[in-house]
Parts: structure tokens; C-alpha cells; sequence
């Protein structure tokens, strides 16, 4: 098989690309679709039969900045009720505006399906490997069952947390820490008691459910995606979730679907070899800690990967591949390492997840948390409440108040 590998690369009628994209969901099809529109020759592979685990939860800044049509929205949430172990509520109102729901089954097609329209060639593909010669870099990948090749200039893996991109390009990558998530898509009854709301999603901070994350129930429309996450090795995913369908009265509903896949936890050190290989979206490690939330960021990724690959391609310094992880950094290493900080100190045991629960029937925390989440941006603009929140942590940590 290698042999045939070698004689396609070699072969005069090799095709040949600006760009091959490895993966196909928000964070490649976002960069596929910017480069295509930027005049580049863009081959998009994309693995087929795999949706991601996820919830599907899109803010207003993503809708408006990569321009979401309104028929991908399967439900438009107002308000999140936060459980904690003892199953105290708490409602956290959105007030104007809400939060987009989509379904990935959907969602990640349509994405793709935008990548051909701006003029990307999209193959149903795995990829294989990456050869070098004196041309450059070939990429390797099977397509209707055959070995086939292009040439190109630059490979972008987004091929997910386990890219087979970033484990053979990419120092350390195999090391990359990771949260295993997994997830039921339920089909609501028409009939019978359920604690679904269409318009509020539910986050359980139960150790029953996850030892060391969280469990969620989001609805979808017509379905539901109830679902928890863990790092834990032994502790059963899909246990919980089934144990979860109990409780909200949805056990012997319909399952649509199920899917469980990798998350990472820490954005890379480093997203690119130095030379024609650059990563993103989960790949690259860009999936926000203690919230699991990657779509934005995984389109954020690939619109960022883009303008790096854009620079590289017109002046072809190698260094301009570094921009993307820098930008990203800039833009929101902050607020991952403040994420990754609650997650440490808050997701460790129930009676610490039960004060973080109390904690967020503060209207400070309440407000600034959706003004961070819905904007994509640290409010800096109320330093009081940042004040007043951080003293109530405190007091909340060392136990000087009841939950």
C-alpha cells in the first residue's frame, strides 16, 4: 500500500492545491470556506459517518460574526438552570437576546456544503499521512476505498482532539489532556411527563453524573442532547446519561442517536511545525475549559487559521503559521485560564460544587456571565462587581457561608 502511495504522488497528474484542510466541522469547513473566498485552490477533507458529541449551544456573536441563517436554529434558549448535588436550582435568566441551539447532524453540512459554494473541493475522505519531497508536502488519503494523493502548500488539521494530523506533525500532541464526552440525542414525546423546557437548558453539577465536569440536557427542538463529560477512566458515561434520562422522565423515550468523542482541556503550546503544517479547532486544543464550549472558538480558530495560511501562502514566512495561536491567545488566553482556575477549584467534589451552584444566584455573577459569554469578551467595565464576586468566591471556598 505504501508503494502505491509513492507511485500516486509521483504520478504527472497529481493534483495539486493551495490548501488541504483535514476535518471538516466548524473549525475546517470555517477555514476552507475563507480561503476558497480568498482566491485559494482549497481541497476539504472530511471523514464520513462521525458527528460530534456536543450540545450545540451558539452565541449571538457567533450567529452575526460567521453569518448563521436563522433555519439552522432548532431552539433559541432564554434562560440556564444550574442543579447542584443536593438538586438546588438555580435559574439564570439570559434578559434580552438569547443563546442559539443548532444540531451538529445539520449544522457541520451545511457549514461544508458553504465551503464548496465559496469554491473549495470537498472529498469524503480519512486521511493517511504527509510525504515531503522537493516539491513540498503531499498529503495521503483514501477516497472510495483507493489511495489517493494532492500536493500542496500547506496542510491544516482540524481533524479533532485526536487529529492524526497533530500526532504526526506535531510534538507532544499525543500528550494532549483530555475530557471524554458523551451524549444521547433524544426524541421528545409528544405524551408522558418530562422536565424539558424548550427555551432553557439544564446543568447538572452532580459527581453521580460526572465525577470532574459536568452533565447537561439541551434541548434541540423536537429532541433533546442529554449528555455528561469526564476524564475519570472506569467512570461510566453512558451510566450516567442513562441514569440522567430517568430523572428528567425521559427513559423510554426514542434515542436518535448516540456519540461520545475526546476534549481537550489546554490549548497546544504550539499549533504548527514550523514549516506547512498548521493546526486548529480541537486539534489545536481551542475548546474553552470548565464549559466544554467549542463551537465559536473552533470557527474562531479556522477563520484565524486562514489569515495565517493567507500570509504564509503570499509571503511564504514560515513564522506567519505562528499568528494564529498568538492571536487566539490574545484574544481569549484569559479567559481560558480564568475557566481552567474554576474548573480546578470548583469541579472537585460535590460539597464544592454545591457552594459554585449557591454562588450563581448572585445577579453579579449572573450578569457578567452572560455578558462574557454572549459578547465573546472579558467585561472590564464593572470593577465593584468583579470585587464584590471575588470576595464572595472566597467566602464560598473556605466555606465561611452555607450553599
Amino acid at each position: 500500500m505504501r508503494g502505491e502511495a509513492v507511485a500516486a504522488a509521483r504520478s504527472t497528474d497529481l493534483e495539486t492545491f493551495d490548501v488541504v484542510v483535514v476535518g471538516g466541522g466548524p473549525a475546517g469547513a470555517t477555514a476552507a470556506t475563507d480561503l476558497a473566498r480568498g482566491g485559494r485552490r482549497v481541497l476539504l477533507l472530511d471523514k464520513p459517518g462521525r458527528i460530534k458529541p456536543c450540545g450545540g449551544a451558539i452565541p449571538p456573536r457567533l450567529i452575526r460574526d460567521f453569518a448563521i441563517p436563522d433555519h439552522l436554529l432548532v431552539a433559541r434558549i432564554r434562560s440556564a438552570r444550574m442543579i447542584s448535588p443536593k438538586d438546588k436550582r438555580v435559574d439564570m435568566p439570559i434578559g434580552d437576546g438569547f443563546v442559539g441551539m443548532v444540531d451538529r447532524a445539520d449544522f457541520d453540512p451545511w457549514l461544508r456544503a458553504r465551503a464548496v459554494e465559496a469554491g473549495a473541493v470537498l472529498r469524503a475522505a480519512s486521511f493517511r499521512h504527509v510525504e515531503r519531497d522537493g516539491e513540498g508536502p503531499v498529503v495521503h488519503y483514501t477516497a472510495d476505498g483507493f489511495p489517493r494523493a494532492a500536493r500542496t502548500r500547506l496542510v491544516i488539521g482540524a481533524d479533532g482532539a485526536s487529529s492524526s494530523v497533530g500526532r504526526a506533525e506535531i510534538p507532544g500532541h499525543a500528550a494532549m489532556r483530555q475530557v471524554f464526552a458523551y451524549h444521547e440525542i433524544v426524541r421528545l414525546p409528544e405524551t408522558g411527563r418530562h422536565t424539558v423546557e424548550a427555551t432553557r437548558c439544564d446543568v447538572l453539577y452532580q459527581g453521580r453524573l460526572s465525577p470532574d465536569f459536568y452533565a447537561w440536557v439541551f434541548p434541540h427542538g423536537g429532541t433533546v442532547s442529554i449528555g455528561t463529560g469526564s476524564a475519570r477512566k472506569g467512570f461510566s458515561l453512558r451510566g450516567a446519561v442513562r441514569t440522567l434520562r430517568a430523572a428528567t422522565g425521559l427513559e423510554a423515550a426514542e434515542t436518535v442517536r448516540r456519540e461520545g468523542a475526546p476534549l481537550p482541556l489546554k490549548p497546544l503550546r504550539r499549533w504548527d511545525n514550523g514549516r506547512d503544517v498548521l493546526l486548529t479547532g480541537d486539534a489545536a486544543g481551542i475548546v474553552a475549559p470548565a464549559s466544554g464550549e467549542g463551537i465559536y472558538y473552533a470557527m474562531l480558530g479556522g477563520r484565524l487559521a486562514a489569515e495565517a495560511a493567507q500570509s504564509f501562502l503570499a509571503t511564504g514566512r514560515v513564522q506567519a503559521l505562528g499568528e494564529a495561536r498568538r492571536r487566539f491567545m490574545r484574544l481569549h488566553g484569559r479567559i481560558f485560564l480564568i475557566l481552567r482556575i474554576m474548573q480546578g477549584v470548583w469541579y472537585r467534589n460535590d460539597t464544592l460544587r454545591e457552594h459554585f451552584v449557591s454562588i450563581c444566584r448572585d445577579r453579579d455573577v449572573q450578569q457578567l456571565t452572560w455578558d462574557s459569554y454572549m459578547n465573546k469578551e472579558l467585561v472590564r467595565a464593572r470593577p465593584v462587581a468583579h470585587a464584590r464576586i471575588f470576595f464572595k468566591d472566597l467566602a464560598h471556598l473556605f466555606r465561611w457561608v452555607s450553599p
